[in-house]
């Protein structure tokens, strides 16, 4: 996901002229519409976020070689996304077809009418979509919602931790393997190369639910906690939870000034900088890293799995951001939008992504992840999926009040970062916030 405003390299290349036969050798299903040119004249509107600008436009570029029709792509700031998309429905305007959900925010979605159920149509078209294709977790969380389906998954987020080779090297340092050592790392690095603008973190703490409870929730799963117990109930009334809040306070004073205001803008530019030594980040980052029209550490990066803490041994990552296509309920084009969705979401359209700087596209599809393209664009970070990490991942809550949980645990977790809460205090307040939520919608 993590395109994110980093303006490192021109839009992607016009594709050749007459290409069209063979993009439509490569997106079988869709040969006939390129032959027959039957979208021709008609406008479809996709909402997507602005990390995802970049694959926007190519799927726009795509899909008229295709089909004949003009994509129009809107891009809002990725917590903006949501609410566009319901005041557009509410409203009446109707002006928008497809949209590119978080996947937190589907229950909520469904719920108030404002994207449709797509399970007959995958059911109808499975032989196209693969659906068996999907991450199973993945496409469970990212589309289910009692029993039915909303969407196709776009893009499969989770994060490792990525380090500075020279940095650590310099410093006699190793790969942290605990959230314990890596606040040391931290430490050791800013106490010596502050002065030379150089922090041993960019902690990613802005008051933003995608931004600082990505950080939480890594070192959530990192202390084996959960974000809620088997029931549905809140699983922050636990010593996990608490640490994980006091592990992220711990490591606070070592990282790039100031967690509060570092959001993806700032954290990504200052490790590709060289000038953060540690980052927990989107798993495309490795793609940015060497790429040197925007980056300063080509190989001199590695990238290891999410710490443990406490008396958890075993690595886990976390579901964290994660978007699907979805096909509004006020479309005027549903026929074009689901085309659409399947195009973007397909085999061979993912596994291109994958391999594409600037795409902000990590795997959600068995066959993506075990791609030799992708292998070969992500030797490093591949292997951290691999091997069933993606099935386990920690997920966040989805139900139709998800987004008042976030922000309820985004506040607390903002007053501790702030120092004007402890970290028991605020897990505390923020499981009886979460409590009363669940209750109340019980």
């Amino acid at each position: 996901m993590s395109q994110f405003f980093f303006n490192r390299r021109s839009l992607l290349k016009t594709l050749a002229t007459g290409a069209a036969l063979p993009l439509a050798a490569r997106y079988g299903a869709l040969a006939a519409h390129a032959a027959e040119n039957r979208f021709a004249g008609r406008t479809v509107n996709l909402l997507i976020i602005q990390p995802h600008v970049v694959t926007g436009n190519k799927i726009a570029e795509d899909f008229e070689k295709l089909t004949g029709a003009k994509v129009k792509v809107t891009a809002v700031p990725y917590d903006q996304v949501s609410v566009k998309a319901t005041l557009d429905f509410q409203s009446g305007a109707n002006e928008f077809d497809v949209i590119d959900y978080f996947y937190t925010y589907k229950g909520q979605l469904a719920e108030d009418g404002v994207i449709d159920d797509v399970t007959d149509l995958i059911e109808r078209d499975k032989a196209e979509i693969k659906p068996e294709d999907f991450i199973k977790s993945i496409y469970d969380q990212y589309t289910l919602h009692d029993g039915r389906r909303y969407g196709l998954p776009y893009d499969g987020d989770s994060h490792v931790l990525f380090y500075n080779k020279e940095l650590f090297d310099r410093h006699g340092l190793k790969p942290a393997t605990t959230w314990d050592e890596y606040t040391e790392n931290a430490r050791v690095i800013t106490e010596a190369e502050k002065k030379n603008g150089i922090y041993g973190a960019a902690v990613l703490g802005a008051k933003i639910p995608v931004i600082i409870l990505s950080t939480y929730a890594n070192r959530l799963t990192g202390f084996g906690g959960n974000f809620l117990k088997a029931d549905g109930s809140s699983a922050l009334d636990s010593e996990e939870a608490v640490a994980a809040l006091e592990s992220l306070l711990k490591s606070a004073p070592y990282a790039l000034p100031t967690p509060l205001e570092t959001r993806f803008e700032e954290g990504l530019p200052a490790f590709l900088g060289g000038k953060a030594a540690q980052i927990d980040f989107w798993t495309d980052l490795g793609g940015y890293a060497q790429d040197p029209k925007g980056s300063q550490i080509v190989d001199k990066w590695g990238v290891t799995r999410i710490p443990v803490g406490g008396k958890n041994r075993t690595p886990r990552l976390a579901f964290n951001a994660g978007f699907g296509f979805a096909i509004t309920a006020g479309s005027k084009n549903k026929d074009i939008g689901w085309e659409l969705i399947k195009f973007a979401t397909s085999q061979a359209y993912h596994e291109e992504l994958l391999a594409l700087t600037g795409s902000g596209i990590d795997p959600d599809r068995y066959s993506g992840l075990a791609s030799e393209k992708y292998k070969a664009f992500q030797p490093l970070v591949q292997p951290l999926l691999d091997g069933g990490a993606l099935e386990n991942s920690l997920a966040w809550p989805t139900a139709a009040y998800a987004p008042k949980l976030e922000n309820a645990l985004t506040d607390e977790l903002a007053l501790a970062l702030a120092g004007t809460k402890s970290a028991e205090q605020a897990i505390r307040d923020a499981h009886a916030a979460w409590s009363e939520i669940i209750d109340a919608n019980a």
